[in-house]
């Protein structure tokens, strides 16, 4: 497919997710969960649906998702295309239908124009879910200090922050956080040496993890592993949003996953190298689409 086109469709797909046609009522759109100004996360706990409902699982950040191996936290889809259709008909979230969608954007007669634009034909559930998928595709952040590092840029990181990389190695960190978005590529229990929910204490339904997917019992309180790009930005953290510090939560991983408890020095360390994992904003934000949207 050419170039120009595959921008064309991440653009439209841009104008999709910030589009609250996409809810019932049109009360919220994709960014209204994840905010591009906040790592594309939520900075709440629970992120709040259509009609004020409050969600039950902390919303996970957009950018970089495209190379997780699952989607969701229990990774119940395989895929991005798979995962547009849950918040969709979440009557938590957006509680609408495709039908109800594909009226509404079909009335807007500059909509209709764009779609026949990108691609040469009229609006369907399919070709919405395409726009917003190849835009999701294109929120990769880059050039992290640590990327840079990578590179052979020893000053891009702080001494600090080096040693805090050698020690996420070293403490083992780096066994569940790896590959090139540093995790989301592998499931793990949380709370492999301590039990954190009983110390926790609640219960959320989403507790529950791959269990409510599979039905295993050995799958319960097993999550994707989530990547720590841009984790300096997406607080707070866990899939119960519980801990509104990353120091916290690194000292929390600490000790449910590693059964360690970490030096003042090395928590810092390792927090510090954390903050080196933010990149620049993806260019599909800021780029202009020329022809039907001037």
């Amino acid at each position: 497919m050419p170039e120009d086109l595959v921008k064309g469709r991440a653009l439209l797909g841009r104008e999709l997710f910030s589009d609250k046609r996409l809810s019932k009522g049109n009360q919220i759109s994709c960014q209204s969960c994840h905010d591009f100004s906040k790592g594309g996360a939520d900075s709440r706990q629970f992120s709040v649906g259509i009609d004020g409902k409050l969600g039950g699982i902390n919303s996970p950040t957009v950018f970089n998702s495209g190379k997780n191996f699952k989607q969701f936290w229990n990774g119940r889809e395989d895929d991005l295309s798979s995962q547009v259709n849950g918040p969709i008909h979440n009557p938590v979230e957006m509680g609408t239908t495709w039908e109800e969608i594909v009226a509404k954007l079909k009335a807007d007669d500059l909509m209709v124009q764009w779609f026949k634009e990108v691609f040469g034909d009229e609006i369907s559930k399919e070709r919405i879910i395409s726009a917003i998928v190849e835009f999701e595709n294109a929120l990769v952040t880059v050039d992290s200090p640590f990327d840079r590092f990578l590179k052979g840029d020893r000053a891009a990181l702080t001494e600090d922050q080096i040693s805090g990389f050698y020690k996420f190695e070293n403490y083992g960190c780096i066994a569940c956080h790896q590959g090139e978005n540093i995790g989301g590529n592998m499931f793990q229990s949380m709370g492999v040496a301590f039990n954190y929910f009983s110390e926790r204490g609640g219960k959320f339904e989403s507790d529950m993890g791959r269990f409510a997917v599979t039905g295993n019992e050995h799958d319960r309180h097993v999550f994707k592993v989530p990547s720590l790009r841009n984790v300096q930005l997406t607080a707070p953290y866990f899939h119960d949003g519980s801990e509104p510090s990353l120091e916290n939560a690194v000292k929390k991983m600490a000790r449910y996953q590693l059964g360690r408890k970490l030096p003042k020095e090395d928590l810092r360390d390792i927090t510090e190298f954390l903050k080196s994992l933010t990149g620049k904003k993806p260019r599909i934000l800021s780029e202009a689409y020329e022809t039907v949207k001037k």
